[in-house]
């Protein structure tokens, strides 16, 4: 078991339990903590997709910066296909399309897929080397450089320095 991917977990959960506790009890934080570090040491014997996640103030500061990308690009997309819905003609072009990442860890790879699903419009289908197939409910060209700057570079751009 890799130490960081050890530390990175069991603070993820440490933090998921006081969350859900809602409370500093001095006890329950004692408690958290245990449970944390036994769910760690159980599960975490083969968990090397976190020791890709890079430990520094600048990938903190592009973590922080990526949730308000995300958060603006998730109401963006919300809008417009709630404006699709909505609109009479219904103006949809779906398609499937490839795009190219210059991600190439594995957890950012992840982390990438699941920003473009959780948009709405968009559905990563499938990882295949440096390409993600993107189910898009409007295609506006079906080159792999357009889809690419439409879909994945204003994620890219932090994850690439979060995750490498």
């Amino acid at each position: 078991m890799k130490i960081k991917s050890f530390f990175i977990i069991t603070i993820v959960l440490f933090s998921i339990w006081i969350l859900l506790n809602n409370s500093l009890d001095p006890v329950l934080l004692i408690i958290g903590a245990g449970v944390s570090i036994l769910i760690a040491l159980l599960f975490c014997t083969k968990c090397s997709v976190f020791s890709q996640i890079k430990l520094s103030p600048k990938s903190l500061f592009f973590s922080i910066a990526y949730i308000f990308v995300f958060i603006i690009e998730l109401i963006k997309s919300n809008l417009d296909v709630a404006y699709r819905v909505i609109s009479p003609k219904l103006p949809i072009n779906p398609g499937i399309v490839k795009v190219k990442t210059v991600l190439n860890t594995e957890i950012g790879l992840m982390i990438l897929a699941n920003s473009i699903t959780l948009t709405p419009g968009t559905l990563s289908v499938d990882i295949r080397d440096e390409f993600i197939y993107v189910h898009w409910i409007d295609v506006e060209g079906k080159d792999i450089d357009t889809a690419t700057d439409a879909i994945v570079k204003k994620f890219e751009k932090y994850l690439k320095e979060i995750y490498g």
